[in-house]
């Protein structure tokens, strides 16, 4: 955090504009902040404040505890991002600010807005906010990151809100020792604990931005998107958010796919279980040793992962059925009272609008997947076992091509139908709340072999082509269009909770019928399988499987 000794200039962004759009400071019970212009998109078009701080640093003794919120800081110079969280995690600085420095002090907020012409009164804008929350498996992502930058929505009146929150062992480390001196019989959930403190400074202090505190959307894709769901499942973000936006994200309970990546839980037994284990390898026997311990001789285990498929048929699967992680939330009693199917199924969550979706070449479907058919009866016979007839019918492997052709299509099937199944489930618990799906099949310019990656998607919905990403690409006036009707939905969401207007086509809300919204490559609501039978098919086999 830098103090600003002056206010002289403030506003002075390396732009002639500068003089012209200085931002407002805005005053809080913390002190003063003054901010920036945006350099992109003309830079005139967003205000940005940066490294914002919404907690205490969870540092030395506040290792592993629920910190408090900020200290006063009198005047903060916010033009520049605060560190990452400590992390090793390799990816999380490619579209960076450049900083590219950790720091377990690093609980702080950016906020983009637009800039405003008239700022006599800044507080009135009362605009819709999107708080934003990034992937990375729980082990790594940062706020910074250029993908999501919030020039683009800023420019369509949506102010966005990143933040950074723990990672690893230093946000999802539970011990029963942490539990016993948390007052509250909970450990393991500080990363949880750091997005939810944040969201409650941004509801105390985005009017002071000109947003609207009643108008929060919290988004996130991969982990962000579990982290996202997770305001509406727990308690203690009741009534902060207003809709969620969950990509890569929703997949029904018994959906293996949600026992894979980072929507999974762990239970507190378990969690504090692996606990107490970590301070065995690394040497300790109290947390109050661990706390001594060094950022770096931590982070040698911050990319570790769960054994959940160890002996099951999904270990053959490494591609799609990944292990978790292991540093992921637990259900503790306190964060999470309950798991993901009680919620859904008791309707223990806010009933509040929800847009989540998949993209075609993520799960386990890629472009480049092969199987020779011997390789292919093999791998799904074993998987399927009693199922594996019905399947084969399905979903037929005779040659390479065949074979290869089915599994991409398997894949992409039980994305689509574990997301509308979710949203049924969402319905059947008792919700009344409009859930909006989709699947996103367009492949960006820059990607020769993954085609529709995960994340690739985030180009478009950030309305931020192509200054957020690979510097050598010449973005297509197709990657342009699609960038206008992808922020289009993600912005009138943001607003109402219904991604439909601009004339664009009709986005329907999911209920029985088998479909969902078809963007990227088709702009209508298309089968969540080319065939009804295997809507069947996955269901029986599915309902078969455990509840993750």
């Amino acid at each position: 955090m830098k103090l600003l000794p002056t206010l002289a200039g403030v506003a002075a962004c390396g732009t002639s504009l500068a003089s012209a759009l200085s931002p407002p400071v805005i005053s809080t019970h913390y002190g003063t902040i003054h901010g920036g212009l945006s350099p992109f998109r003309g830079g005139d078009k967003a205000f940005v404040y940066k490294g914002i701080p919404y907690a205490q640093p969870p540092t030395g003794q506040n290792r592993w505890t629920q910190v408090a919120g900020p200290s006063y800081w009198g005047e903060l110079n916010a033009t520049e991002f605060g560190p990452q969280c400590a992390q090793t995690y390799s990816d999380a600085g490619i579209f960076s600010s450049g900083k590219n420095s950790t720091s377990e002090d690093c609980l702080y907020l950016n906020i983009w807005t637009p800039a405003y012409k008239n700022q006599t009164d800044m507080s009135s804008k009362n605009l819709p906010v999107l708080f934003w929350i990034y992937g990375g498996r729980f082990t790594g992502g940062s706020g910074d990151v250029k993908t999501y930058d919030g020039t683009g929505l800023a420019e369509k009146d949506v102010i966005v809100v990143t933040i950074n929150y723990r990672l690893g062992p230093f946000g999802y480390l539970a011990h029963p020792e942490l539990s016993a001196e948390s007052g509250k019989n909970s450990s393991g959930n500080y990363g949880i604990l750091d997005q939810q403190a944040a969201l409650h400074w941004i509801s105390e202090n985005i009017a002071k931005f000109g947003g609207n505190p009643e108008q929060i959307t919290v988004g996130g894709q991969s982990a962000g998107s579990a982290s996202a769901l997770d305001a509406m499942w727990s308690p203690l973000a009741k009534g902060l958010a207003q809709s969620i936006i969950a990509e890569s994200g929703a997949r029904g309970p018994h959906d293996p796919m949600t026992g894979s990546v980072a929507t999974s839980y762990r239970t507190k037994i378990a969690a504090e279980a692996q606990g107490v284990d970590f301070l065995k390898t690394m040497g300790v026997s109290s947390i109050a040793e661990l706390r001594n311990a060094s950022m770096a001789s931590l982070l040698a285990y911050d990319g570790i992962s769960d054994t959940i498929w160890d002996g099951t048929p999904f270990e053959n699967f490494t591609a799609a059925f990944m292990e978790p992680p292991m540093w992921r939330p637990n259900i503790d009693g306190y964060v999470f009272p309950d798991d993901y199917s009680q919620a859904l199924r008791n309707n223990s969550h806010a009933d509040i609008p929800i847009l989540t979706g998949n993209n075609a070449d993520e799960s386990g479907a890629t472009p480049t997947l092969t199987y020779s058919a011997a390789r292919y009866h093999a791998l799904f016979s074993n998987l399927f076992g009693d199922f594996s007839d019905e399947f084969f019918s399905l979903y037929p492997g005779q040659n390479t091509s065949q074979a290869s052709e089915s599994g991409k299509e398997f894949f992409r099937d039980l994305s689509r139908v574990g997301t509308w199944r979710w949203a049924l489930d969402w319905a059947a618990g008792g919700a009344n709340a409009s859930v909006y799906t989709y699947y996103f099949n367009h492949w960006p310019a820059e990607e020769k072999t993954e085609g529709a990656y995960h994340g690739s998607e985030l180009w478009y919905t950030f309305n931020n082509l192509p200054y957020s990403s690979y510097s050598n690409v010449t973005w297509s006036e197709e990657d342009y269009a699609i960038e206008t009707k992808m922020a289009n939905y993600w912005a009138n969401f943001i607003r109402n909770g219904n991604p439909n207007g601009d004339g664009q086509p009709e986005w329907r809300a999911s209920k029985k019928e088998e479909e969902t919204m078809w963007l990227g490559n088709q702009w209508e609501m298309g089968p969540i399988s080319m065939e009804s039978k295997r809507i069947e098919f996955l269901h029986k086999w599915t309902s078969t499987l455990p509840e993750w």
